[in-house]
């Protein structure tokens, strides 16, 4: 602490070695701590679900206004907490912030639509001018936006899924062309 009263300087959050998957731990046989859930008895030829998938908000699925489209939110949506489920991580995350990344990665698409229907240049409204298209600089930043919700998501499934995980993002494509095909 400075002789200001301001929080200065010690280590940077996000430094350091990053904590092993909890697969990877499995796989070099030390002891993980698994979280017990309370059993209960379950009668005989019962119907048990799988992992409920939550059902979308309405938002995800409303009438746009532009083209009278319905937007492709809620079948992201679904589509990411099947995936989610299937690696028994269904509870571990947040339904809202699996909808804000739908809605995110569905703003994206929408604007690359409407650059490939409008085209890169636009007409400026007041001096006629041609100008950058509104929508690439909305789509980088949707872009964005789901990718940091995604990132997010996929690190609390990296971190409890049991199932073995390969970490292919620090390879470059290049690399792996060149490597994969030896003359």
């Amino acid at each position: 602490m400075a002789k200001d009263g301001s929080n200065r300087g010690g280590r940077r959050p996000g430094a350091g070695r990053k904590p092993k998957a909890l697969a990877e731990k499995v796989i070099e046989g030390r002891e993980v701590q698994v979280m017990e859930l309370p059993a209960r008895d379950i009668p005989d030829g019962a119907d048990i679900p799988a992992n409920d998938i939550p059902e979308p908000s309405e938002y995800l699925s409303a009438k746009q206004m532009d083209d009278d489209k319905e937007f492709k939110a809620a079948g992201i949506y679904r589509e990411t907490m099947e995936w989610i489920c299937a690696r028994g991580c269904g509870a571990l995350i947040n339904p809202r912030q699996v909808e804000s990344y739908a809605d995110a990665f569905a703003r994206f698409i929408q604007c690359s639509e409407a650059v490939s229907e409008y085209g890169l240049i636009g007409k400026h409204p007041t001096t006629g001018a041609p100008i950058a298209s509104p929508f690439t600089q909305l789509e980088q930043q949707y872009q964005k936006q789901a990718f940091v919700l995604w990132t997010d998501i996929f690190n609390i499934i990296k971190a409890n899924s049991m199932t073995p995980y390969e970490d292919m993002s620090n390879v470059d494509p290049m690399e792996r062309l060149l490597s994969a095909k030896k003359r």
